[in-house]
């Protein structure tokens, strides 16, 4: 069966990655760019940054601070309004997963028309999205080069996961020095969302040599460094590492997809306003848990990539050392204990069992569940 590859044209990683990553732009010949991006990165002068840098080289720029942690509907269109107003050419998404996302809303809505809830589901819309440049601030979404846009609906209470080519940035750029600041908390979540893309591409049913790789290079550098980067904020070393990992892992689920984690992550998301990436990783272990009945040498593999030595084990007792291997790690960069510490109420597990097995994510799962199963699993990370 062919397998599709997708990936922006140009990525630009490493130190100074910014200011090389400009004078592509200019070379691309945009005139005029909305920086979508959010009020924290405005006021610790990231965004004026940027923007002093375009305007040097002659790109003019109008800045949309308004993204939420997990932007919704009205981000979307509130953008977009702006962009219109300005008459940009292009966009720029400066921040982490939520502005990349929002970015891709408004881009994909201004050449396709309609509202970003038209665009829900896989490869819906019909045209390319007004060209993009991704600027990447933190080392977990890969959401600067990937096909995928998540946005939550308010009158639904749920996240929109739009899985989408046009939705792929022309240009990627992660440049450490632009997460040096980010506080521990973020650096863990993220890392672990960083984490949870691996870990669910390399047991996806559509994963393939390419996507194996990616994701198995991903999880030993996040295993290696993530400890550090949350430990010590400033060491640019375990940042660069940390941003090679993230994206190692965005190339594995950007074509592999993702699994029940995602598809259930995103219900707690849309439903009570969590963070993404702490969500991913109160699930992860017990969603592998769940897969290891189909996919104990898969987890194996994992198992070997976080650092365990699984010379004398079998596939099943390697499946659960990697469980393990998880757990301990979120334990180590002090994600909470339970889904019970974020607020998370036993009567609402239904409801989010019934949309998460909606949730496109899912569809790639190595092994599909039943609504009970999906409730069991919520239970267990409670």
């Amino acid at each position: 069966m062919a397998a599709k590859f997708f990936i922006p044209a140009v990525n630009v990683l490493g130190q100074n990655a910014v200011d090389d990553a400009i004078g592509d732009v200019k070379a691309l010949g945009f005139t005029r760019g909305l920086i979508v991006t959010d009020k924290p990165l405005v006021e610790i002068g990231l965004v004026g940054d940027v923007a002093e840098k375009l305007s040097a080289q002659g790109i003019a720029t109008a800045i949309f601070d308004g993204v939420q942690p997990n932007p919704t509907v009205g981000n979307v269109e509130a953008g977009l309004k702006l962009l219109k107003e300005n008459d940009c050419d292009f966009v720029i998404s400066l921040g982490g997963g939520s502005p990349h996302d929002c970015a891709k809303g408004i881009a994909l809505v201004a050449t396709n028309g309609g509202s970003i809830k038209d665009y829900e589901g896989v490869d819906v819309s019909a045209k390319p999205q007004m060209p993009l440049v991704a600027i990447n601030t933190t080392a977990g979404t890969a959401s600067e080069m990937t096909r995928f846009c998540i946005i939550t609906d308010e009158s639904r209470h749920i996240k929109m996961a739009i899985v989408d080519k046009n939705t792929t940035p022309i240009l990627s750029v992660n440049d450490p020095e632009l997460m040096l600041k980010k506080p521990a908390g973020l650096t863990a979540a993220t890392g672990m969302d960083a984490l949870t893309h691996a870990i669910e591409a390399y047991v996806s049913i559509a994963a393939n040599p390419i996507t194996d790789a990616c994701a198995i290079k991903a999880i030993e550098l996040i295993q290696q460094n993530l400890r550090e980067a949350v430990d010590n904020g400033q060491s640019i070393e375990a940042r660069d590492q940390m941003a090679y990992a993230q994206f190692l892992a965005g190339m594995a689920f950007n074509n592999a997809s993702l699994g029940y984690v995602h598809a259930m992550a995103h219900q707690l998301g849309g439903f009570y306003d969590l963070p993404h990436g702490v969500c991913n990783a109160l699930l992860l272990p017990y969603v592998q848990e769940y897969n290891a009945q189909v996919s104990a040498a898969r987890l194996k593999d994992v198992a070997v990539a976080m650092g365990v030595d699984v010379t004398a084990m079998n596939d099943d007792e390697g499946a659960q050392a990697a469980i393990a291997a998880i757990k301990q790690l979120s334990v180590d960069v002090c994600i909470p204990e339970n889904l019970t510490k974020l607020g998370v109420k036993a009567q609402d597990i239904p409801t989010l069992a019934e949309n998460a097995l909606k949730d496109a994510c899912g569809f790639t799962n190595p092994k599909q569940a039943t609504h009970e199963e999906i409730c069991q699993i919520f239970t267990k990370a409670l």
